[in-house]
């Protein structure tokens, strides 16, 4: 496979390509290892801990492919058990939905991979080089074709989609002047389009308010659980600063026609002092049958785990820890991304 034979694909929806729904089977789920020191800073040690408690959790359900950094893949292995592989090649960090390849598939099973620019979120965080080329190697490793998307910056986790033609994103992230501040909404929902295969864009106007890092990424709240259906991320909470805009989002997808599930528990924990949101929306559903939900400890981690469970009944769910992750800027469906079967 060579860069001339990637150049000649147009996108996947000339193509009769499309990016296939979260929900359905999987061949397996990347992770990348954590390492960024300066980002993490003392956070990094119990990072490594929850990165590999998620892979050993998606195990159960579907195999995992973990990338660590050179010289860092036995310090993997050991953390995340026999039945995850590790394999190495140069990362800056670890937020694999973000920086890895889209999957998209046609009617006839061919899949190909989707490599977006990545600009680590407007340039938060340098070096991002290496993150930059992560899906490039990815495809490369999976032995799939690439498009190249660029000049379109679009992390993972800033939409969602539900494998009949419709996307959900917020304002918040893909209108802000950090990531394509050269293309109107309308452009914008055109590269949409092509580039996933969709018909259908809907905006919702919020993301957290805590959402600095990634300026309001949908996966914090709402995540498409079947054809039509959202998972939206409420709570119930007057003096929450997120009661508001949550309600907002809702009524956006409500007037798009969507069925909306609420995820009425929006818990926060607190880390060396500093409070952190973690959303339960934040999951990753594994293959067809598990879901792996980022928790917090004490009753708000269980009242999350039940609301999840009484929402997604024909799923086992499973909760692992997320307090750390929630420090670095993300999730459990932040740091995995699927590789549809």
């Amino acid at each position: 496979m060579t860069d001339d034979s990637m150049t000649r694909l147009r996108t996947p929806a000339s193509d009769g390509f499309s990016m296939p729904p979260e929900w359905g089977p999987h061949e397996r789920c990347v992770m990348a290892w954590p390492c960024r020191s300066s980002m993490w800073g003392p956070a990094l040690a119990a990072a490594k801990t929850e990165y590999a408690a998620t892979a050993r959790a998606i195990a159960r359900f579907e195999a995992v492919l973990v990338v660590a950094p050179p010289g860092m893949e036995a310090e993997a292995a050991a953390a995340c058990g026999p039945d995850v592989e590790v394999t190495a090649w140069a990362i800056d960090d670890s937020w694999t939905r973000d920086m890895g390849a889209v999957l998209v598939t046609d009617p006839q099973g061919r899949r190909r991979g989707v490599d977006f620019v990545f600009n680590s979120w407007g340039g938060k965080f340098v070096p991002y080089d290496q993150d930059a080329r992560f899906a490039e190697r990815m495809c490369a490793h999976l032995g799939v074709e690439r498009y190249d998307a660029a000049p379109l910056v679009l992390e993972g986790g800033a939409f969602t989609v539900d494998g009949t033609g419709t996307v959900i994103t917020t304002e918040q992230c893909l209108l802000h002047p950090n990531r394509n501040p050269s293309l109107t909404r309308a452009q914008i929902e055109d590269g949409l389009r092509s580039w996933l295969g969709v018909d259908e864009v809907v905006w919702l106007p919020f993301g957290l308010v805590e959402d600095d890092d990634t300026d309001g990424h949908v996966d914090n709240v709402a995540a498409f659980v079947a054809p039509g259906v959202v998972l939206a991320q409420t709570t119930s909470d007057l003096d929450n600063p997120n009661h508001g805009r949550l309600r907002a989002n809702v009524a956006v997808l409500e007037a798009a026609g969507l069925e909306v599930l609420e995820l009425d528990v929006l818990p926060y924990a607190t880390i060396d002092g500093t409070e952190v949101v973690v959303p339960p929306t934040n999951l990753y559903q594994a293959g067809a049958h598990g879901v792996v939900v980022p928790v917090v400890d004490g009753d708000d981690g269980r009242r999350a785990l039940d609301a999840v469970a009484h929402l997604l009944p024909d799923r086992e769910v499973v909760g692992v820890p997320g307090a750390t992750l929630a420090v670095g800027g993300g999730g459990v469906h932040c740091i995995t991304q699927q590789v549809p079967a």
